[in-house]
């Protein structure tokens, strides 16, 4: 023991020489910021050899001699320095942003999948120079420039950020943060993609129940399984594109277009023999999977609560997990209506933005489920918040998400610090780099066997970007890769909403 433990003083003394010869060099530097100079000067070692403990029990002398290494951070003395970003080609365009301090740790945001990164730049100048560990007073001052759907994703990305920076400074999980964990995994429920045939339904379903080991599905029962079909739906010609496609996503040039028309006001009807058609789609997929497995089911088209409450009925018997999205969630009243008409649940949210907003519907008990995207609901504490109201009047939470490990990670968090939790969707089950876009801290599995790892250990979001990976699925439209974003950092306008 005393020889391992003199090997040990002379190692030390070697690595103390050139830690300190380093710093003072840093400290020297006449580049270096004031902030960063302070820093270096508060959290140097020193005075930490080992040398003085030969007498001392093994146990002591590692007690002693860590007892004054810095482990994380100066929390205290943090402050946001830069935000960069890089849009990967998750989702046709999903960007994630880095945060940056005066002590190298940063932070990992992002901007919800297909939303514009600028969203979140125009923020930056708002942030620069903040202690990035008051991320409800920067949430605060931000959330004016956030609205519904991807108009949130700038905030939002933002603040999943500041929570990763956090979790970092005080070497903790963000989960901790937002006031511990209920479960150490998380279920996932994967998106399974309509299919030009049943064989390839079959292949897509197997996939993700027999070799990833999914135990809850989710899939699309779109009136566009029915072009094609003769008398299947009524005024669906008026609204088809040039591609014959009732597109629901639409053209987002044209705001006239079928996508970019309210359920409401499109006047298309299903016809029985179209309900027919429908069930026998819901019909196949549940037979492939059996009754132990929930399916639930989205992107039915552009129709009014009538026509939806005519395909619920009709879809009633195979016991589906919900009905998502039937209407637009700005219509509580007709989601109340639809709710009380049908016996499967029924859920929106994704596109939601604040707690505000969801309280219509959770205090009317217009929807069974709410579905909040956290990269558009206002993060990890705002998503939390939402869960926690809905848990008092008797509604459950499933998580809708689509986009990179990132905002992955900030909704399993999310989700292990939820007690009302059902579901997280997985929207890149097949895409087979998402996962190695990212590494675990400690090496944990994201994923494994349908659920997602809850990191225990690992402070803030638990994961670090794998560079190279990203680099090679970035978005054609943009392969700048985190450059410099310093045309954002003046702030030119007064933000108070009030007089």
């Amino acid at each position: 023991m005393k020889s391992a433990l003199e090997q040990l003083i002379v190692k030390n003394k070697e690595e103390e020489k050139a830690y300190t010869a380093s710093r003072q060099k840093e400290i020297d530097n006449p580049k270096t910021e004031s902030n960063r100079r302070n820093f270096l000067k508060k959290t140097a070692l020193g005075g930490m050899a080992l040398s003085s403990f030969v007498g001392y029990s093994f146990e002591d002398t590692v007690s002693q001699s860590t007892s004054k290494v810095n482990r994380s951070s100066a929390p205290s003395e943090l402050k946001i320095t830069d935000m960069r970003y890089a849009l990967t080609a998750v989702m046709g365009g999903t960007a994630i942003i880095r945060i940056d301090t005066n002590q190298g740790i940063y932070g990992l945001g992002e901007v919800r999948d297909a939303a514009d990164v600028r969203y979140a730049l125009m923020l930056k100048s708002r942030i620069l120079g903040k202690n990035p560990c008051n991320v409800e007073k920067i949430f605060k001052s931000i959330k004016q420039f956030g609205g519904p759907a991807r108009q949130a994703g700038g905030v939002c990305a933002v603040e999943m950020a500041l929570w990763d920076l956090c979790g970092k400074a005080y070497n903790v999980p963000a989960w901790q943060l937002l006031g511990g964990r209920y479960r150490d995994k998380v279920r996932l429920y994967a998106d399974t993609p309509e299919a030009g045939s049943p064989e390839e339904q079959q292949r897509l379903i197997n996939y993700r129940v027999k070799d990833q080991g999914y135990t809850w599905l989710k899939m699309d029962v779109s009136i566009g399984e029915l072009r094609g079909k003769p008398n299947t739906v009524v005024n669906g010609k008026f609204w088809e594109d040039a591609n014959g496609r009732l597109n629901q996503w639409g053209d987002r040039r044209n705001f006239m277009s079928y996508g970019n028309t309210m359920h409401p006001f499109t006047q298309i009807q299903i016809t029985d023999k179209g309900l027919e058609e429908l069930q026998q789609v819901v019909a196949n997929v549940r037979d492939m999977v059996g009754y132990e497995i929930p399916i639930s089911t989205d992107h039915y088209g552009h129709f009014d609560l009538n026509n939806n409450i005519r395909l619920a009925r009709a879809l009633e018997k195979y016991r589906l997990a919900w009905f998502e999205d039937m209407v637009p969630w700005q219509y509580t009243e007709q989601w109340k209506t639809i709710t009380n008409s049908i016996e499967t649940p029924t859920t929106t949210g994704e596109d939601i933005y604040l707690l505000k907003d969801f309280k219509p519907l959770i205090e009317e008990r217009a929807v069974d489920i709410i579905h909040p995207d956290l990269a558009s609901s206002g993060g990890l504490l705002e998503t939390k918040r939402i869960a926690d109201y809905a848990e008092e009047f008797g509604v459950a939470m499933a998580m809708h998400q689509a986009g990179t490990p990132v905002s992955f990670m900030a909704n399993v968090h999310c989700a292990a610090a939820t007690q009302n939790f059902l579901a997280l969707e997985h929207h890149s089950v097949d895409v087979p780099w998402w996962e190695d876009l990212v590494t675990t801290v400690g090496g944990f599995k994201m994923i494994d066997k349908g659920f997602a790892t809850v990191p225990l250990t690992a402070p803030g979001l638990g994961i670090e970007l794998n560079e190279e990976v990203v680099k090679k699925h970035l978005d054609s439209r943009d392969k700048s890769f985190f450059k410099s974003t310093d045309e954002w950092n003046e702030l030119r306008s007064h933000d108070r909403t009030y007089s």
